[in-house]
């Protein structure tokens, strides 16, 4: 996969990343998918060592602002490696699910080596630069269960990290609701 100019961005810390299923299915209205995507953020979260700033897991995409250790693992690898094993495992848990199968199948025919597609084949990222573009982007993803219809509060939204920083709430994933801010002047 093409880094895209990311290869100027190999000293940047803290991103704002959004990454989206294919056709913008909807797999995270489901508890458990969510629980795969956040077993799998986990699992790289010890092995790059990355914060979360925030986070939202909406039904067909999620959210986050991340802090990065360029040394031990940049956000294209970060990102390659959690899009990859969720995909696998996601693929899985919904092969019974005959829409969402063919819709997986059908959008791997555009490349050659793979029989199964999930994710979109990029991602978005920005470099957050300052604490009112890090302030920005927290207030965008707390707000966006709610903009969606889906919760009346951003707290009520199991899957994001208003919990966190509302509730003090690390029941589903630890976000470093401290060092937001500290690091920016």
């Amino acid at each position: 996969m093409g880094l895209r100019g990311r290869t100027n961005l190999i000293n940047e810390t803290f991103f704002f990343v959004t990454t989206t299923v294919v056709k913008f299915l909807n797999v995270f209205k489901d508890d458990f998918a969510c629980s795969l995507l956040i077993k799998t953020i986990k699992y790289y979260q010890q092995k790059y060592q990355f914060n979360i700033l925030a986070y939202v897991i909406m039904p067909s995409h999620f959210h986050w602002i991340v802090e990065v250790k360029p040394e031990l693992g940049t956000i294209s690898e970060i990102m390659r490696d959690i899009k990859k094993y969720s995909a696998w495992e996601l693929m899985d848990y919904l092969k019974t699910n005959k829409k969402y199968s063919a819709v997986f199948e059908i959008e791997a025919e555009k490349y050659p080596d793979q029989q199964r597609k999930f994710w979109m084949k990029r991602f978005d990222d920005v470099v957050i630069r300052n604490e009112k573009m890090l302030w920005t982007k927290i207030k965008y993803i707390h707000n966006n269960p709610v903009e969606a219809g889906l919760v009346g509060y951003p707290e009520e939204y199991k899957y994001s990290s208003a919990r966190n920083y509302i509730n003090n709430d690390h029941s589903v994933i630890f976000v470093d609701t401290k060092l937001a801010g500290s690091k920016f002047y």
